[in-house]
């Protein structure tokens, strides 16, 4: 829910998780520059559906640059980038010294997919339209199964029996770590945000 109202109205975008790092580091991690990161406040509403917002918050125009928000719960960091500019690896860097990370991804055209990484190794890469939740879910590690178990499938009247919805990758990152908030929620939690550009 709180993913869905950060978003814009249809999202290409991506989620990261990872534990026992701080929201700015976590970002450092992602390319962005340490001297841009800033404090963020979000603002009341999105000015119109094609604007994240994050991207409000920051004032620039929608499609422009990548805004990446960042907070802590617990001990788990997240990252949401309202462009999916962050994708490549990135749970691989974000899980080195030991670490767990994850990055989930939903493009405009409905693909999804999920990373999940520990101490710098990418362990499951989860292409989720290829994901059979009873096949699959025994050969994940416990942990990242355990996520799987308690996103669960959406009841979308157009799924076949046995086939997960495309949003499960962003429910199970979420999961994951411990972030099932509202947006009051995220919005009561300290945020830290930046502008990255596209990589090339």
């Amino acid at each position: 829910m709180w993913l869905r109202d950060l978003a814009a109205g249809d999202p290409n975008h991506s989620l990261h998780v990872v534990c026992g790092i701080e929201p700015a580091k976590a970002l450092e991690i992602l390319g962005v520059e340490p001297a841009s990161i800033r404090p963020c406040d979000l603002p009341d509403s999105k000015p119109d559906e094609f604007t994240s917002l994050p991207c409000a918050a920051l004032g620039i125009e929608p499609g422009s640059t990548a805004v990446l928000l960042a907070g802590r719960v617990g001990e788990w960091t997240f990252v949401y980038d309202d462009s999916g500019y962050t994708f490549d690896s990135t749970a691989g860097a974000l899980s080195g010294y030991g670490r767990t990370a994850a990055t989930s991804v939903y493009t405009i055209n409905g693909e999804a997919t999920l990373t999940f990484a520990l101490d710098g190794d990418e362990v499951e890469d989860i292409v989720i339209d290829n994901l059979i939740l009873e096949e699959d879910l025994l050969a994940m590690p416990a942990e990242l199964r355990t996520a799987f178990e308690a996103a669960g499938v959406a009841e979308w009247e157009d799924l076949e029996p046995g086939e997960v919805d495309s949003l499960i990758g962003m429910r199970a990152a979420c999961a994951l770590a411990g972030l099932a908030l509202t947006l009051d929620d995220v919005r009561r939690i300290p945020l830290l945000m930046a502008q990255r550009h596209e990589a090339g």
